[in-house]
């Protein structure tokens, strides 16, 4: 039930049989005799102009636009690095007062 079912040897082609036409025997139609004038080329465009033009304004926008971000995101970065600051001198003093604490009571004993 399992066993696979392999083709007879004498199906499988040989070296000698290819089943692959040689490229010689093809054989391509004849280019029409009629005499056809070609299509006209398109002109090339002019690289001349750059790809973005920036009015005055518009570069005093984006200027002030980039200067806005980097604004935000710097205060951003500074909060979070106050808050971080801050929580470590909180945790550091609640570490004191219980060091304290705890060493006031085994002196009492």
């Amino acid at each position: 039930m399992f066993n696979p079912k392999y083709p007879t040897p004498d199906t499988a082609p040989t070296a000698d049989t290819s089943l692959v036409q040689p490229l010689a025997t093809l054989a391509h139609p004849p280019a029409c005799d009629c005499n056809h004038t070609p299509a006209p080329v398109p002109a090339p465009v002019p690289a001349s102009r750059p790809g973005v033009q920036l009015t005055p304004g518009a570069l005093i926008a984006t200027v002030a636009g980039g200067t806005a971000v980097v604004l935000v995101v710097g205060a951003v970065l500074v909060s979070m690095l106050l808050a971080v600051a801050v929580t470590a001198v909180s945790v550091a003093l609640c570490a004191i007062v219980l060091r304290s604490l705890l060493s006031s009571t085994h002196k009492d004993r």
